[in-house]
């Protein structure tokens, strides 16, 4: 039997999600100032980048289907 679209979308979103959360995990352990030097403006790119991402994968679920980039005059 074939996998279902849906099936499909929840072993491989759950997957990925995973990866990304052990990535952030791995990425606050660079916090570790006897090991690590940084400062605030470093700290400021890193979560600029990472929140711009986030609200860019966001809003192509949110905007999925909807977008409609074609010239209308009415």
């Amino acid at each position: 039997m074939a996998e279902s679209k849906h099936d499909k979308f929840l072993r491989i979103a759950e997957a990925r999600t995973n990866k990304i959360i052990d990535m952030i995990r791995l990425l606050g352990n660079c916090s570790n100032k006897s090991t690590y030097e940084y400062n605030e403006m470093d700290v400021k790119k890193i979560f600029s980048a990472l929140e711009q991402e986030l609200r860019s994968c966001k809003s192509k679920f949110q905007d999925s289907g909807e977008k409609d980039n074609k010239f209308k005059l009415r």
